[in-house]
């Protein structure tokens, strides 16, 4: 398993032995993928909230492919930042990367500082060439290691930004469709995407993108649509929560895991239902701020689900 990486590493994309990643993803189909069932932990201190939340409403498993859908400054970055930092202190034997494609090189920054793993940085003065190396160069790297019995985690922000690094980098005399987007420049992303997966024969790969939506670019939407239903967990974000300063920001009634009952323990798979139901009755304001009140009054999630009555 992998040793724990050293804080602040922050690595650029251009060194590196030249993989055929293309060569590597196919023989995925060499091996049998299951659905995934190890939990991964995401609550930590019983302040944590943002962890507490995930882990109840958007359970994560080891192979899952989770979308995190965002518009703009909806505390996308605080979420992936969250789980990364829970996934290092619950499970540190997990080899766990972050990959940030386009981003401001200050955040980029940020984001190192603060996260106990290496994080593979193109940012916005690279060129598409440069992010398209950059992400390659982390699932080569990814796959192998799943292919040899390792669970891995890439935190990928954002699927948006790698695809439209893809759409650029595409054959300019190919059609276009909408949105400007070249027909067949989505293949690969898609692929590496569909790359996540649990296999039998031992290993994982663990994938958790950010999905931009809302940001008044066609080209944006049309990407969305293109991954959208095919992850296994879907966390969607509200900008209606993140106005009201309700974070974490998370749209729970359009929130949810693939399968979940396969990764809950009896306490979870008795309790969730009859909390989805309650929060139903509300709207996504009253909702939320009612959870996170009572998550104050507790320390564990148990104790808040034990709370929980029909």
């Amino acid at each position: 398993m992998s040793k724990k990486r050293s804080r602040g590493k922050r690595r650029q994309s251009s060194a590196g032995q030249k993989e055929d990643l293309s060569a590597l993803a196919g023989r995925l189909s060499d091996y049998t993928a299951i659905q995934p069932s190890e939990r991964l932990r995401i609550e930590t201190e019983p302040t944590e909230y943002t962890g507490r939340v995930i882990d109840i409403i958007t359970p994560i498993a080891r192979g899952q492919r989770c979308l995190i859908t965002s518009p703009p400054k909806a505390g996308k970055t605080m979420i992936l930042q969250t789980i990364g930092k829970a996934i290092a202190l619950n499970h540190p034997d997990i080899y766990q990367i972050a990959l940030l494609i386009d981003e401001r090189p200050e955040e980029a920054t940020d984001f190192a500082r603060n996260m106990p793993f290496d994080v593979v940085a193109s940012t916005t003065d690279k060129p598409a060439r440069n992010h398209i190396k950059a992400a390659e160069q982390v699932f080569t790297e990814a796959i192998k290691r799943m292919l040899r019995g390792e669970d891995v985690v890439i935190l990928l922000d954002s699927i948006t930004r790698l695809a439209r690094a893809y759409n650029n980098f595409a054959d300019s005399s190919g059609k276009t469709l909408s949105g400007g987007v070249t027909a067949g420049a989505l293949d690969i992303p898609r692929q590496l995407f569909g790359a996540a997966r649990n296999l039998e024969e031992g290993g994982s790969l663990t994938i958790v993108g950010t999905a931009l939506i809302d940001t008044g670019s066609r080209m944006d939407e049309v990407i969305f649509q293109e991954f959208k239903g095919t992850g296994n967990m879907e966390l969607v974000l509200n900008r209606e929560l993140a106005v009201k300063r309700l974070w974490p920001a998370v749209d729970i009634a359009n929130s949810g895991t693939r399968r979940e009952a396969d990764m809950l323990d009896e306490l979870e798979n008795e309790r969730v239902p009859i909390l989805r139901r309650k929060l139903s009755d509300m709207s996504p304001p009253d909702g939320l701020s009612w959870m996170l009140k009572r998550l104050k009054d507790t320390k564990t999630n148990a104790g808040f689900l034990r709370s929980v009555n029909a």
